[in-house]
């Protein structure tokens, strides 16, 4: 039975990072676009749960990675989660730590 992202130490999470790197080149050179969705999916959660959520401030305006220059306001943490609503939008939703990047306000 795989252990859960959250009982991964540090090096299994790095390790499982590069086995998903590695699965989505091969999905990428074979077309499959939909299992190289999965497992780039699967690195942003990975990579979630290898950061302190103490560094994303509530209130705060983050830059999407990944993203065209789109921003996410933080209402709240719920643990490697950021709850909170897109640039232009109303509706609250989450998203994982790993995907906010620069802080903009």
């Amino acid at each position: 039975m795989e252990k859960r992202y959250s009982q991964m130490t540090e090096e299994e999470l790095r390790e499982e990072i590069a086995d998903l790197k590695v699965k989505a080149q091969k999905a990428e050179q074979m077309g499959m676009v939909n299992e190289y969705a999965v497992h780039e999916r699967k690195m942003t959660m990975a990579k979630a749960y290898m950061m302190d959520p103490n560094i994303i401030e509530q209130g705060a305006t983050y830059v999407i990675e990944g993203s065209t220059g789109e921003t996410f306001t933080v209402s709240y943490l719920n643990g490697v989660f950021a709850w909170g609503t897109r640039e232009h939008s109303h509706e609250e939703e989450a998203l994982p730590i790993s995907l906010l990047g620069e802080k903009r306000s």
